[in-house]
């Protein structure tokens, strides 16, 4: 054995890494550290992480109830409702759902936001002017589930077909449209100089008033009641 490697094994000896027998010592974890592990693998698998970002940073824009992109047929309005679920990979939570009308912008959200949790899965509704779609998205595969189609405007099953398919298609435009304006800024000078610190700052509580969008959500919810 070489001096190099030797000092290599004596180092990791040292560590508790290996034993005298230069096997690897195989350390007990507690649950914790365990589901931990587990968090960051999923996370990283897939780029996940970016999916959360992307869904935290709509969740912040979405409080004011303003349009987010413009699109052919008007400007897009984004609310969150429902379902939310957030996950982190370090802290005493990894893991935190939420229901309700009001609960993705509620102050328990916002706390684990603050404390390193991102949205991972939550129930999105899209408004361009009359028409509403809902879907549930996640952030792992970025999947769209139990997507809800606006009322179909046409009567015959072949036209009327072919209108779900241009509504599904368009939710997919909707999203592929707020993924370009969530890139366009993250890749810009002002993610981490303006838009991190604000978001933190939300996220905290010290800045904007949710009171027009807590409105709008309970008038939406309401009308689909």
């Amino acid at each position: 054995m070489g001096r190099r490697e030797q000092a290599r094994r004596d180092a990791a000896f040292a560590r508790g890494e290996i034993g005298v027998d230069g096997a690897a010592v195989e350390e007990a974890r507690d649950a914790a550290e365990v589901e931990q592990d587990k968090a960051r693998e999923q996370l990283l698998r897939g780029r996940t992480w970016i999916g959360r970002e992307f869904l935290t940073w709509l969740l912040w824009r979405s409080e004011e109830g303003e349009p987010l992109v413009k699109m052919e047929e008007g400007g897009l309005v984004v609310l969150f409702t429902g379902r939310i679920v957030l996950r982190g990979i370090h802290g005493e939570v990894t893991e935190l759902s939420a229901r309700g009308t009001l609960a993705p912008y509620s102050e328990i959200v916002k706390h684990a936001i603050d404390r390193g949790c991102l949205v991972h899965q939550a129930r999105i509704r899209f408004t361009v002017g009359e028409r509403v779609w809902e879907a549930m998205v996640d952030a792992e595969h970025f999947d769209v589930k139990s997507a809800k189609l606006p009322e179909l405007l046409t009567d015959e099953e072949d036209d009327r077909q072919a209108e779900r398919l241009d509504l599904t298609e368009r939710l997919s435009a909707f999203i592929d449209a707020l993924v370009d304006a969530y890139l366009a800024v993250r890749r810009s000078r002002t993610w981490s100089q303006k838009v991190v610190p604000e978001l933190k700052a939300w996220a905290r509580g010290d800045a904007r008033t949710s009171a027009p969008m807590l409105q709008k959500a309970t008038r939406a919810r309401r009308a689909t009641a």
